[in-house]
């Protein structure tokens, strides 16, 4: 197996209760929604999929808190010849408890493109990256993180193929894309870095 770092701990409230999503080598897998709250009182809705034998071991009827460990997946589809790429939590384990709300993430892989550096209307310093995740069979998961400040100035200094490790949360952010047929509302998925550091650079 190769090398990788994604992991991701969550503890929230259940939104719903687990619906059907696919079965994989007579594996069958359910998609759930797991509120987490922020410090601030903002809410980020995180799609999870779980193996059915995970779900089957915990009682979803009594409204506790799920803590949930696992990776972030990605996962490109295409719908009406647009290519979309879908973010969500595969979940290892699945414990119902209660506690504080969490949401840790701690990611490490290359860069797969140049970042993107602005600036918000405000003055804020942003750096987009898109990160290329290891995972086994020679796959990788890529994944979207956004970063700020100095850490932003930082990344935004390095190329594709430079190596990072992010330490952040995973959060929900909705916005209003125009199509064809009218505006619609959707959530992107993004992990926003509260520290990086730069593992490796390809060059000066």
């Amino acid at each position: 197996m190769e090398h990788m770092t994604n992991i991701v701990t969550l503890r929230g409230e259940l939104a719903g209760l687990p619906a059907f999503s696919h079965e994989n080598h007579g594996r069958r897998f359910f998609r759930f929604t797991l509120d987490v709250k922020r410090l601030s009182g903002a809410v980020d809705h995180l799609p999870v999929v779980a193996e059915q034998r995970l779900l089957e071991q915990i009682d979803l009827s009594g409204g506790e808190m799920l803590a949930v460990t696992g990776q972030i997946r990605s996962h490109n589809i295409r719908t009406d010849g647009v290519r979309r790429l879908l973010i969500f939590v595969f979940a290892t384990t699945i414990v119902a408890e209660d506690g504080d709300p969490l949401n840790d993430v701690l990611l490490e892989g290359p860069l797969c493109r140049e970042p993107t550096y602005r600036h918000t209307p405000l003055g804020r310093e942003i750096c987009d990256v898109m990160l290329a995740v290891p995972r086994a069979f020679h796959r990788a998961d890529y994944l979207p993180c956004i970063l700020w400040g100095r850490t932003a100035q930082e990344v935004a200094a390095c190329h594709t193929r430079d190596k990072i490790r992010i330490c952040g949360r995973l959060q929900s952010r909705s916005y209003t894309k125009l199509t064809d047929e009218g505006p619609q509302e959707r959530i992107a998925y993004e992990i926003s870095a509260l520290n990086a550091d730069i593992l490796d650079m390809e060059r000066e």
